[in-house]
């Protein structure tokens, strides 16, 4: 990928989830928070790190709101967070492996969090679409997520 394009993919911050891995079991099984131990990659698809966790590495499996804005949108499901992970700073135009090996729904947002444009495309030819996505002066910023399961993977936002 060349810094000629438009977009930049962020990952979560580690410090949404330190209370989430310093809680007990008690605390965790109220929240809707799991202990898992990925047992195959990929397959544990880590939203702060943007990395597939290995074999064997331990994560949370929680409820998050990945669209919180004040709109019919507003959305939240189901996310893996790797322990100890910690968020990359992705160059522009650069899509790792965890969204590129993926069929990825887009959703463009506005400034009031409204859709305003989607669609689905392989991972391996991402980058195009979220050019044009963001080409257009009403998008504010995009979401993607893994089309076949559903779930939130991250944020692009302009570079």
């Amino acid at each position: 990928m060349t810094t000629a394009h438009r977009f930049r993919i962020v990952g979560l911050q580690a410090s949404l989830f330190a209370d989430a891995f310093a809680m007990d079991a008690a605390a965790r099984r109220a929240a809707g928070i799991h202990v898992v131990v990925a047992d195959k990659a990929p397959g544990f698809p880590c939203r702060v790190s943007l990395a597939d966790a290995a074999v064997g590495e331990e994560l949370l499996l929680l409820p998050f709101t990945h669209q919180p804005g004040d709109s019919p949108y507003r959305s939240s499901g189901p996310i893996f967070v790797r322990k100890g992970a910690v968020a990359p700073c992705l160059p522009a135009g650069f899509i790792p492996e965890y969204v590129s090996g993926r069929l990825m729904s887009v959703r463009a947002y506005d400034a009031g969090h409204w859709m305003v444009d989607a669609t689905v495309t392989e991972g391996t030819a991402l980058a195009p679409e979220l050019d044009r996505l963001l080409a257009d002066e009403r998008v504010e910023y995009l979401h993607l997520h893994n089309a076949r399961r559903g779930c939130y993977s991250c944020r692009v936002e302009r570079a």
